[in-house]
Formats: structure tokens, sequence, C-alpha cells
């Protein structure tokens, strides 16, 4: 679509949007206390006299308090897992559903899912986002599904094998799970037939993506969304594989500095805030997402005229300040993947033993690697060292242990203890 079409349709779905929701508790509040209504969207730099959403604000107005249809309108609710309190709950129309299986089939489609293939899901099936929405885009193409949930790894691969599952569909961390049982098994890549995977769920960095592509033998790639807003299906990459097409015909998406939450110019990295345009039964506005991405207007050589935005390289609540340094935990992840010989596989420990934070960072050596040698070891160590120093500007001590040594999880993985607040 040409970008003065898009932006048009984006115009007339906002103003839609801010009038459907003039009724929902928070924002008629919001609106009174801003001067702002419907008849204020002239144009889509009118959005910024719109209020910002934040996952406080959904605490808040637990459980529903953001519902804008009538509770019989309501088909389905998901949420998040509530790991630190109370879940954040979000519900879908009937028609939501359909729209959210039709943004996930577009960025499956546009990674190379076609209809003979059979995909693999280890998402988990529940309140959380990723494997409905997944299932349903997948179905959305015609591609056979087998709805394989998370954990025990061994049957996994038994499935993938015996059903000839060309298409994973995981966190890049529980990929590189698979890939490590299926070593183990004695299994290489080419025993595999996986040729696809789409990854989401946590953040992961590029030199992440060519690890999991090498250990699987297929070809990655990246999506994002997030509960609050759709789930998966916000953007996900093109075959070139050069940043995540946002799909702009539903949502606007922002870039703010998240101190000053102004605008940052394209290509800088800030927050992501998103509106959802055309969801139905709870449709947010200017939802500050807490993640941390760039935005690129530049058209795409693959022909689609939406913008891009980078990978997360981090959250606003997951930025850890040490020693007065911001330091993403991405970033020490990017370090460590430079330097041969290590695995994928990591803790960052911080500690305030004193008046000043240490930060430990445990990585396992791969098998072929680790050694008795104290010398060998060593050297490996300091080159970790003077590599995280290289990137994210901290000294760290670094811990290398054995293999299968940290804990593996089919969820999102845990990279951080942050000793400091026990």
């Amino acid at each position: 679509m040409p970008r003065g079409d898009l932006k048009a349709l984006q115009l007339a779905r906002l103003q839609d949007t801010v009038a459907r929701v003039a009724n929902v508790p928070f924002y008629k509040v919001a609106f009174a206390r801003l001067g702002v209504g419907p008849d204020s969207i002239k144009s889509l730099d009118d959005i910024r006299r719109l209020p910002f959403t934040t996952k406080e604000d959904l605490r808040q107005q637990y459980p529903l308090g953001f519902l804008a249809v009538p509770r019989s309108a309501v088909a389905r609710y998901h949420g998040s897992s509530g790991t630190t309190g109370k879940p954040t709950f979000v519900a879908y129309t009937a028609r939501d559903l359909q729209m959210w299986a039709d943004l996930c089939s577009r960025f499956l489609v546009a990674g190379g899912l076609k209809p003979h293939h059979t995909v693999h899901v280890a998402f988990g099936y529940g309140l959380f986002t990723g494997g409905f929405g997944l299932h349903y885009g997948i179905e959305r193409v015609g591609a056979a599904i087998v709805p394989a949930s998370s954990g025990n790894t061994p049957r996994q691969i038994l499935l993938i094998r015996d059903l000839d599952a060309e298409v994973l569909i995981s966190t890049p961390s529980y990929a590189l799970q698979i890939a490590e049982v299926a070593r183990e098994q004695g299994l290489t890549p080419s025993d595999l037939p996986l040729k696809y995977a789409h990854f989401g769920g946590e953040p992961w960095t590029e030199d992440m993506r060519l690890e999991i592509e090498a250990q699987l033998g297929i070809e990655a790639y990246n999506n994002y969304g997030l509960s609050e807003v759709i789930g998966p299906g916000v953007s996900g990459e093109c075959h070139l594989r050069d940043g995540m097409h946002i799909q702009e015909d539903h949502f606007v998406v922002e870039c703010v500095d998240p101190e000053t939450l102004e605008p940052i110019t394209d290509g800088s990295y800030g927050e992501l805030v998103i509106t959802a345009l055309t969801k139905e039964a709870f449709p947010l506005l200017r939802y500050r997402t807490r993640d941390i991405a760039a935005l690129e207007g530049c058209p795409c050589d693959c022909g689609r005229t939406s913008i891009r935005m980078s990978r997360i390289v981090g959250r606003t609540d997951d930025m850890l300040i040490i020693r007065g340094v911001n330091v993403f935990p991405s970033q020490i992840e990017e370090a460590l993947l430079r330097v041969e010989g290590t695995a994928p596989h990591y803790e960052i420990v911080i500690e305030r033993p004193a008046a000043l934070d240490e930060v430990t960072v445990r990585v396992e050596v791969r098998p072929e690697i680790f050694s008795d040698s104290m010398r060998e070891m060593q050297i490996l160590k300091e080159k970790l060292v003077r590599e995280i120093v290289s990137v994210t500007g901290i000294r760290a001590r670094v811990e290398l242990v054995s293999p299968q040594t940290l804990q593996r999880t089919p969820g999102k993985a845990k990279r951080v203890i942050d000793l400091r607040k026990a």
C-alpha cells in the first residue's frame, strides 16, 4: 500500500478507536484531564495529545477495567503469567481472533511458511498468547500443526522427526535446548527435518540467531508482539531479515525517549509505544511497552511499504545500572557469543557486598573446549572479560562452568539474578 494511503487508513482507524474507548472509565477520566476527545484527532500527529497507558494502569483497573465491549461479546481471555502478582488480562471478540490469526499468518508467510509445511509449536498453550496466536496463524495459512506445547524435550525431538516438521515455533532459548538434547542423542542437524523457525517471547541477539541456525541447520526469523496489544503479530521479518515489518494498518508504533517521552529520530533506540487501531474488546492507546528498539522508515527491498523495527535490545525495566553504567543483558550475551568456546547458556549475578556493585557472569563452556588445563581456561576467561568490557564498558568477573550446569527452561530464559534486591 502506498504510504499516503496507509497513513490515511491509520488516521481513520485511530479516530474510530478514540471514539470507541471514550466511555472506557480510564480513558474517560484521562480525556477530561487532558482536554481531548474523538474530535481532537485531525492528523496522525495528534496521537501525541492522547494519554499514555502503562502496565500499572492495567493492574489498577484489574481485572477488566479496559474492556470496551459488553462481556457477552468476549470470545476469549488471555493474560500475563502473573509471576510478580496478579496477571494482567486482555480480551478478544470473535473478530479480534480472526484479525489476530491474519496478522500472525502475514509474518509466517513472509518468513517462508507454505500450506504444505508441518509446523511444530513448542510454545505453551494457556493464558500466554504465544501458543494460541501462532496456532491460529498457521491454521490461517493452511499448514499442518503439531501442538506440542512446551517441556519434555526428548519427546519434542521425537515428534519433530517422526512427523517431519519443517518449521519450529518456540523461544530462541528453548530452540537451543532442543539442539542440545538432539546432540546428546547423537543426532546432527541433517537428522532433523527442520528448515525454518519463528522465534519470539524473549529478546535475542543476531549472534544468537547464527548460533541457533548452525546448531539446527535452519533459517530463523524474528517476530514481535505483546499480550497487552494483541500477542504475536505486531511485526515480523520478511525473507531479507533486515528488521521486522510493523503491521501499520493495525498499529501505530512510536519510539520515544523513556525519560522525556518525546519522539526520537529514526534509527535511534528508544521505548516503543503502541496504539492498537483495530482491536475491539481491549483497545489500548499509546501503550508503553518498556521494550527498547529502533524504527527504520526507509523502504525495504522486499517491496513492503511498512516501517520496520529493530530487534528488541532490552527493556527499560531490565536495564542494569552497574556502577553508573547502563547495561542490557543482551549486550553481555553479544559479548559471550563473540568468543569461540562458550555455549549460549549464561547467568548474570549482581551483588553489592559493600558500597559498589559487583557482576559475575557464569557461562557454560562447550564440551569440546572444556578442559582440566588451568591455563586454557584462564585464557578463555580473560578473552571473555575483555569482550564484555569492549561491548558494555563494565568489568565483570567471569566464572566458567561445565556443560549442562545452568538451568534450562522451556519458556523464557531467566538470565539475571539480582541479589542487590534481596
